[in-house]
């Protein structure tokens, strides 16, 4: 049965409908004005005349990218740390979750506040620098994928689902037909947990991708420098450039600031575009995942 709206509902839906037409506009089309400016000449970029869609193709931004010797390197280590960190975190995370929202854990309480306490109070910058040394892990990929392993903000998320998501009557009957511990968690709490999974997955790999600052501090030798590195020193590349121009305001450093933005432009695309490729394929999990995980209970 079709439901009659008055003309105040009709207006009030209207209102609300064009209120989050808003919000996607301010909030895709940065995105969008960033790869059509990355493809666009530099000129029309920097006299403003792009802002809809490209003008006079221009690739030369992607071409400077694309031949440092270092990107694909980078591309490959940032590959493995992200898919490597991911599988690690989501296997200790998940699986301390569950163990802390099991009522029958008789540490749940203390545990809980130890790991509550590093979430407000932190070693610093010089003694996490130590303990990396000492434990032989500088200029080791192992140093992008182990501190992170443990989020305790996650295991919090995921603690408060299967508390809230998986009943105590469902343990029970598989206990009763003969299923253990292991048992129950693999074959029944996990294949339910695909929500959660997900979304954890998405922020901890967001997380390593982005993540540059460890990689500055930890490593040095250039096998191992990841993708964030890398376009971080083909700025600096290009602001160099840009600098030894010369001191005047001349038509040729003019060229080279515009094409330093072009550049920026090109990274930013570079850096964020298999991100955005990712997310649709667990879109359907992130929006229920969320909402589970909202209160921390």
């Amino acid at each position: 049965m079709k439901i009659q709206q008055s003309r105040a509902d009709r207006a009030i839906h209207a209102l609300i409908s064009l209120a989050l037409a808003l919000i996607v506009l301010v909030t895709v089309y940065p995105i969008y004005f960033v790869i059509i400016a990355s493809v666009s000449d530099s000129s029309a970029v920097a006299n403003g005349q792009v802002w809809l869609y490209p003008r006079e193709l221009y690739l030369e931004g992607y071409k400077r990218i694309f031949e440092y010797e270092d990107l694909w390197r980078g591309y490959r280590n940032t590959i493995f740390y992200a898919a490597g960190g991911t599988a690690l975190s989501l296997l200790v995370t998940i699986s301390g979750a569950y163990v802390m929202s099991r009522r029958e854990c008789m540490l749940n309480r203390p545990l809980m506040v130890y790991f509550t306490i590093p979430m407000f109070f932190s070693g610093g910058l010089i003694p996490t620098y130590l303990l990396i040394s000492s434990l032989g892990l500088l200029n080791n990929p192992l140093v992008l994928i182990l501190p992170g392993c443990f989020g305790i903000y996650n295991m919090i998320i995921a603690r408060t689902f299967f508390q809230s998501s998986i009943p105590g009557e469902l343990r029970d009957a598989a206990f009763i037909d003969g299923c253990g511990e292991c048992g129950f968690f693999v074959r029944i709490a996990l294949p339910l947990s695909k929500a959660i999974i997900s979304v954890i997955g998405l922020y901890v790999a967001v997380a390593i991708w982005n993540d540059y600052f460890s990689a500055l501090i930890y490593i040095t030798d250039r096998e191992y420098i990841p993708l964030q590195l890398v376009l971080r020193e083909i700025l600096i590349s290009n602001s160099f450039d840009t600098r030894s121009a010369g001191g005047g305001i001349t038509n040729s450093a003019l060229e080279q600031q515009r094409l330093r933005d072009l550049v920026k432009y090109c990274v930013m695309v570079v850096s964020t575009l298999p991100v955005i490729c990712i997310y649709p394929f667990i879109q359907k999990y992130f929006e229920k995942g969320v909402m589970i995980g909202s209160i921390k209970g």
